[in-house]
């Protein structure tokens, strides 16, 4: 059992407890979390992850929530949200150093106004600096790590860590940060025009604008782009758009994005996954791996 009066003198925030998760997901989906605590500072991170280790509790961070599907069955131990870490500073000429609650939006709009380029492929890119960097976030026009220098986690045991890019293990959608809670990080990005920037950010928000869905609850993009080709399009070519199990639907605007269309459950949407994987290995042979991360317990509906 974890001990309610100890998390929230750590915290020094907002803690809440048994706290349903699909109010913390942009997929409007998952079940209850133990407890779930928004700390101001880093050291609320530090002292909550320390007392975590002590006491034995699963501890992990939370973000916006998107790229996130959290299972009906909801999440055991503590969730340590970073919303409202939010320093932004600019660091000398090309530099920018911000907490992992800052905004991706919130990043790309200060570096323009600052007129550094170089983040303008965040367009569109939903969630938080904290979990862009664990995925890695991007789109082909880049990803975070072609902008990083350094992060700064905070260690199991709630030590800091602080780390140059190339010790980061970033990768396609994915990275080694996810051994601790990313709580900073510091980027160097490349003097432009402010108006050629603003023009790259009209045209690329302009282009996701025309290729995906708006209005609907959602993760982003599901599936991995497998090598050399595109999800979306394999599963289009496998007739998986609008398809549909309980409330989940593969969108009809861009197949690779599943849909929360009627009060979907978490099984509704692992289900739909298995059947998109299925089609997609049968018809062309590829096995399709989840983008987006996929943690706590089954419930009921999907362990029967």
């Amino acid at each position: 059992m974890i001990d309610r009066d100890a998390i929230v003198a750590a915290a020094e925030g907002e803690v809440r407890f048994d706290e349903p998760l699909r109010a913390h997901t942009t997929f409007r989906i998952g079940g209850p979390v133990d407890a779930l605590a928004w700390p101001t500072g880093v050291g609320g991170v530090q002292r909550l992850c320390a007392l975590a280790h002590a006491r034995g509790w699963p501890c992990r961070a939370l973000g916006h929530g998107s790229n996130l599907l959290v299972r009906d069955g909801g999440v055991r131990g503590l969730l340590v949200a970073t919303t409202r870490l939010r320093r932004l500073e600019r660091d000398r000429e090309r530099g920018v150093r911000c907490e992992a609650g800052v905004p991706t939006s919130r990043l790309l709009h200060e570096a323009t106004s600052w007129e550094l380029g170089g983040v303008e492929f965040l367009v569109g890119v939903p969630g938080t600096v904290g979990g862009g960097l664990v995925m890695n976030a991007g789109t082909s026009l880049g990803e975070l790590k072609d902008v990083t220098v350094e992060v700064t986690t905070v260690r199991p045991d709630g030590e800091l860590r602080v780390r140059a890019a190339a010790a980061c293990g970033f990768r396609y959608r994915g990275s080694d940060l996810g051994d601790g809670i990313v709580v900073a990080a510091r980027f160097e990005l490349r003097p432009g025009v402010r108006a050629a920037i603003v023009a790259r950010i009209a045209a690329q928000r302009e282009a996701r604008a025309r290729r995906e869905p708006h209005g609907v609850p959602t993760a982003g993009s599901f599936f991995k782009n497998p090598p050399g080709d595109f999800a979306g399009r394999l599963l289009e070519q496998a007739g998986l758009k609008g398809r549909r199990l309980g409330g989940a639907e593969v969108s009809w605007v861009h197949a690779n994005w599943i849909v929360n269309r009627a009060d979907a459950t978490a099984a509704d949407v692992l289900g739909l996954m298995q059947v998109c994987q299925e089609a997609v290995a049968t018809k062309f042979g590829v096995t399709l791996e989840p983008e987006v991360h996929i943690v706590g317990e089954a419930g009921r509906e999907e362990a029967a």
